[in-house]
């Protein structure tokens, strides 16, 4: 049975294509001086991911409105510290910001819990599921499904299955091992086929 989500995206509102945060907006909000040089190599390296961000924020938190204000927070947090920025994946890098303003925002403790790898859990027939495209027709039931997962195996497999990142991405964006990401992943598909199959019955 093909559960995998595929690169579909929960359609966003017109409201969330907001301009970013001006230099002198993010000084306001306790970040360092910003030139407009800062702030064009700022949104050269986020704006892309826009679209990624509002997609995982809105599997996170379920509601679209509190998506827009959680993105909305994680660029100005992102534009606050961007001085700190070192390099590496700016994708991961600002959905990691992502991650933590929804967690913020819903009162989660984020922490990088470790849990046990289990190898049956990642056989062959299983990592497969990776591959597994959504039929458009279920694109809802999907949704639907994924909205009454756990927090901690939602968002790896928006992480992984929508967003296309890899383990070790996925990895550092929730600040967990690869094996618990593995883990989460495993558990989570179980739980999401379990949920559709049982909505189709």
């Amino acid at each position: 049975m093909s559960t995998g989500v595929g690169s579909r995206e929960p359609s966003a509102p017109s409201t969330r294509r907001r301009r970013l945060p001006t230099p002198d907006e993010g000084t306001h909000a306790g970040a360092p001086s910003l030139t407009e040089s800062d702030l064009a190599k700022f949104e050269a390296l986020t704006l892309p991911h826009l679209e990624a961000a509002y997609t995982l924020a809105r599997y996170l938190l379920r509601d679209p409105h509190d998506a827009e204000d959680a993105v909305q927070e994680a660029y100005l947090r992102a534009l606050k510290y961007f001085g700190t920025y070192r390099g590496g994946d700016p994708k991961a890098w600002i959905l990691a910001i992502v991650r933590n303003t929804c967690k913020s925002r819903t009162g989660r403790r984020v922490d990088g819990q470790t849990e046990p790898f289990e190898d049956e859990l990642h056989s062959p027939e299983t990592i497969s599921a990776d591959a597994l495209a959504l039929e458009s027709e279920a694109k809802e039931t999907v949704r639907e499904a994924l909205d009454v997962l756990p927090a901690e195996f939602r968002e790896v497999i928006v992480l992984r299955e929508i967003q296309g990142l890899s383990y070790q991405e996925i990895a550092d964006i929730v600040q967990a091992p690869i094996g618990t990401v593995m883990s989460r992943l495993s558990r989570g598909r179980a739980r999401l086929e379990k949920t559709i199959k049982a909505g189709r019955s």
